[in-house]
């Protein structure tokens, strides 16, 4: 970057400057009137001695402008040798430049190592949650079959059939608290990428959320009311959007009692696409609502049901993480309203 011209304050300094060397020209002119009287010789002896002062003070201005212009311009050099790892510009001189340039080269090389142990550490952390996902699967699986297993055997009384009922619910919760840990730090670390973000029908990718509660909405005798048009769009990408979504619809059934109501509604805006989706549950109060997407935060209501506390907290990272963002409106013993918003271009 070139530069050419003095800051805005150095011109502002400069006008300053030569209004007071009017004026005191000004005030010279009248007092050797006052004093001496029209005199033809000693006006012009002191016209021409005004004009010199007002040449040189021009030349030292212009001096001191071309000096900050080509310090600032090599300055600006340092600095883009430093970030491209370039030799010093400067060779060691001992000059408050060159300290400067060598203290940014020393901070940039920091930065970028600092840079490099972070790398580092994330493909450890990618590494490790891959293990621990590998090696808990298979006994996992394994206590999850041989529990059904069990559960078919003729001749068991109720009390085996209980403890088996509880080991696969037991089972069923470790499963569900693994995959979501490790959801939650492949988002942590960067491991999820948000590569396919385009407009889609949002229609799509609601369906697939609403498809994995279901089956708990029908246990529950709740209603689902959908109102979502096949042509409303939004930019997000559906794998991890419907992960965010069925966490919220997730809440919902949870938290809504029997016989309850779910409604889902769509609207497209100016610049974002809304999606409304309320339940008629326990609801929030509002003293926690600034604390619910805090990760593993539960509420007083909550406790009462399983759950951790990072499925906000995830849906929200997700959603931000599109340029999104999510607002909630509840009142106590009427039910809760998640506003997703997800930008349209």
């Amino acid at each position: 970057m070139k530069t050419n011209s003095p800051p805005a304050n150095f011109k502002q300094i400069h006008r300053l400057f030569l209004l007071i060397i009017l004026i005191l020209v000004a005030c010279f002119i009248v007092s050797i009137m006052f004093l001496y009287g029209f005199d033809p010789t000693l006006l012009q002896l002191t016209s021409l001695f005004i004009i010199c002062i007002l040449a040189t003070g021009a030349v030292w201005v212009w001096l001191w402008n071309r000096q900050i212009a080509i310090y600032i311009q090599t300055l600006d050099t340092a600095i883009e040798r430093a970030i491209h790892d370039l030799p010093p510009l400067t060779n060691y001189e001992e000059t408050a430049l060159s300290s400067m340039e060598h203290k940014l080269k020393r901070y940039i090389g920091m930065s970028k190592a600092n840079e490099r142990n972070i790398q580092t550490e994330k493909n450890k952390i990618k590494e490790l949650i891959s293990d621990i996902s590998h090696q808990t699967k298979t006994p996992l699986s394994n206590i999850m079959v041989f529990s059904q297993l069990l559960e078919e055997m003729p001749g068991l009384n109720e009390n085996v059939r209980h403890y088996i009922q509880h080991i696969k619910a037991q089972s069923d919760k470790l499963d569900w608290l693994i995959q979501s840990l490790i959801k939650l730090s492949r988002l942590e670390t960067g491991m999820i990428s948000l590569q396919q973000i385009e407009a889609k029908p949002l229609i799509q990718t609601l369906t697939q959320a609403l498809s994995q509660i279901y089956a708990q909405a029908e246990n529950k005798q709740i209603t689902i009311n959908i109102d979502c048009g096949i042509h409303i769009l939004a930019c997000h990408d559906v794998k991890w959007t419907s992960e965010a979504l069925f966490n919220l619809l997730e809440n919902a059934v949870k938290y809504t009692p029997h016989n309850g109501q779910i409604s889902v509604l769509a609207e497209s805006n100016e610049m974002f696409t809304c999606l409304h989706l309320t339940d008629t549950g326990l609801g929030i109060p509002s003293e926690e609502i600034p604390h619910i997407f805090k990760r593993f935060y539960r509420g007083k209501q909550a406790r009462e049901f399983e759950g951790v506390g990072i499925g906000l907290f995830l849906s929200r990272e997700i959603i931000t993480a599109q340029g999104g963002h999510i607002n909630v409106i509840s009142e106590t013993g009427k039910g809760t309203t998640f506003s997703v918003y997800l930008p349209q271009r």
